[in-house]
């Protein structure tokens, strides 16, 4: 198992409670220190994602299976809600088919009136908006501090700071593994490697046709004198054409309350800061032909935008606003950044559904961007299917 992020882990969790012996190799000093450990916490209920789709099936069931995994262990969780408001009336058709695919998709929602919502959020503005009353918040670096314990409990052999440098088929079978100061042979090779899985795919033998594109998210935090403004989760109705959900707002479990976050091309595949740059990444990002071809579609004025928005606290604090009026740029200060695995086919296309794809003795997640922490449990089972199959 390459990965020590969520998704490795909970894989690495259901093969061991199938009997099999599983290796887990993390080139960080930490579990989590990726992807799992930069994001908003929420546990999505599956309402955004077209119906059908592996997203959307695995949401609904993630969303459950993760609360009830958080009961069991002890994790911090909450079902607070949240709401998609509508600010101005040429949203509401968007609103409306929002509402549609999360009935197609078993969400329950429900659509309100602006008297409604402000019963839930005092200072929302807007003029309708979807309840959706099965979202959560939860730890999930608690969540996989508790999935390590089970899986030292049951003798998985977790190796943190071990690099994977080489990938070749086994001579007697399987899979050989080089991690610098070993070789590790193992039956089947299981790529959760997140923002580098795509390049663990190609040293593993694949040539897969998507590309992983790194988009830093920006978070801000309101001042804890102006938390109050906000009760629980709040967020625009999205453009349907991306597979970002726009800036929102969102009470944590300990009582402040993140903004963001946004979405801008990163200069390096953990690139969390503007000042964090890989000439080698950046690179291969500018070689990638999907790059070009995302910029033709995107770069005006949505990329421009992004960008603007990440230099200018001023222009944050507006994007809030317009969601929650009472919010300035002096309520809000800067709360680290997330950097999204997103990937990218040559001709533009920002893959929105998860991507798995098999090779002998292989499995490698090539796309699993939110809600994938959601989901971690489903395609942890759905890996160990596979690899039953």
């Amino acid at each position: 198992m390459v990965g020590g992020g969520i998704l490795g882990l909970a894989t690495a969790r259901e093969l061991t409670a199938r009997g099999r012996s599983v290796t887990v190799l993390e080139k960080e000093p930490r579990w989590a220190a990726h992807q799992t450990g930069h994001n908003s916490n929420v546990v999505h209920a599956g309402l955004y994602y077209a119906p059908g789709s592996v997203k959307a099936r695995m949401s609904v069931a993630g969303n459950r299976s993760m609360a009830e995994y958080a009961r069991e262990h002890g994790v911090p969780f909450q079902r607070c809600g949240k709401l998609v408001v509508a600010t101005e009336e040429s949203q509401l058709p968007a609103l409306r088919v929002l509402a549609e695919r999360a009935e197609a998709n078993g969400v329950p929602v429900r659509v309100i009136s602006a008297a409604e919502a402000r019963e839930h959020e005092p200072e929302v503005a807007c003029v309708a908006a979807l309840r959706v009353d099965s979202t959560g918040i939860i730890d999930f670096p608690a969540v996989c501090a508790a999935m390590v314990g089970e899986l030292e409990r049951a003798g998985a052999d977790l190796r943190l700071s071990t690099p994977v440098l080489g990938i070749r088929a086994g001579s007697a079978g399987g899979v050989e593994v080089a991690t610098g100061t070993e070789v590790l042979r193992a039956s089947t090779l299981v790529n959760c490697a997140g923002l580098h899985s795509d390049r663990i795919a190609r040293m593993a033998g694949l040539r897969p046709r998507a590309r992983i594109v790194p988009f830093r998210g920006e978070y801000y935090e309101l001042k804890p004198s102006r938390a109050s403004l906000v009760r629980g989760l709040i967020y625009p109705v999205p453009d349907a054409t991306l597979p970002f959900l726009g800036v929102h707002l969102t009470r944590m479990l300990d009582g402040s309350v993140h903004a963001g976050p946004n979405a801008v091309l990163a200069l390096k595949r953990e690139g969390y800061r503007w000042r964090d740059v890989s000439a080698a990444d950046v690179a291969e990002t500018v070689r990638f032909p999907g790059t070009w071809a995302l910029a033709r579609k995107y770069a005006y004025p949505t990329g421009v935008d992004e960008v603007l928005r990440s230099l200018s606290r001023r222009r944050f604090a507006a994007s809030l606003a317009k969601l929650v009026p009472a919010v300035g740029e002096d309520d809000i200060v800067p709360s680290g950044a997330g950097v999204r695995a997103q990937a990218l086919l040559p001709d533009g296309t920002l893959l929105q559904d998860f991507l798995i794809e098999e090779a002998p003795n292989q499995v490698h997640v090539l796309n699993a961007p939110s809600p994938a922490a959601t989901c971690a449990l489903e395609i942890g089972r759905h890996i160990a299917d596979q690899l039953r199959g």
